[in-house]
């Protein structure tokens, strides 16, 4: 059975929306988690060189590319270990890595930072697809956004438009694009905030003024019905 969802809906009208309404430097970014390799369309380009998964996303959002990548191609252990793609290494697991990074006092803190980092099962990802969200030749399973905090203060304002409440976010400082705005979001099918990391700082051109936000695939066309509004709100600044 093909991972496709039910509820379809225009893909270029919502990323015209995004792009519109928040300003974005490049595209939303449209990401899959591929189980099999019958859920990579036909066609479509396998990335010959080796990145970090921050790095791909950012060829999606700024170069317009659309590709997927297999493990060989993931270079980042941390990030393709959260998407799947691979087991934790004995360094993670044990804080070794983080820890000689001289990012924590002491293994132990490591150690409890590592065993909290959201992750998909290991080795249940056969692939990860990428493409700005309006060209997007497949059914996502969630959005990336890049964005100033002011524009993420209008996606907050719309996640909360029909029913209110609180906004909660998730982070650690490391594994920002992979786990948190990635794992963390297809797993607990909510959208989540991150500030980045150090590695996709460097790496994926996400830059000093910017934040990163990943939104479930299904709450699409909620986000983009509601943001219309809330960004021409009277109070809206």
């Amino acid at each position: 059975m093909q991972d496709v969802i039910r509820t379809r809906f225009d893909y270029g009208e919502a990323s015209k929306v995004l792009k519109e309404t928040l300003n974005l430097d490049g595209s939303p970014v449209a990401f899959k988690f591929c189980k099999t390799p019958d859920d990579i369309p036909e066609g479509m380009a396998h990335i010959s060189e080796k990145l970090r998964h921050c790095q791909m996303v950012g060829m999606a959002r700024k170069e317009g590319k659309i590709f997927y990548a297999t493990v060989d191609n993931h270079a980042c252990m941390g990030g393709s270990w959260a998407l799947g793609l691979r087991e934790l290494t004995s360094t993670l697991k044990s804080g070794e890595f983080y820890y000689k990074l001289g990012k924590f006092e002491s293994w132990a803190a490591c150690k409890r930072t590592i065993d909290r980092v959201p992750h998909v099962e290991s080795l249940t990802t056969y692939a990860t697809l990428y493409a700005p969200l309006e060209k997007a030749p497949f059914d996502p399973t969630l959005v990336l956004i890049i964005t100033k905090p002011k524009s993420m203060l209008k996606l907050a304002q719309s996640n909360l438009y029909c029913l209110g409440g609180r906004i909660t976010s998730n982070f650690s400082g490391i594994q920002s694009v992979c786990s948190d705005a990635c794992a963390q979001v297809y797993l607990n099918g909510t959208p989540n905030y991150s500030l980045g990391c150090d590695g996709s700082r460097k790496y994926s051109g996400i830059e000093e003024g910017e934040m990163v936000m990943g939104i479930p695939i299904e709450m699409i066309p909620e986000i983009t019905y509601a943001i219309k509004i809330v960004t021409g709100a009277a109070g809206s600044s």
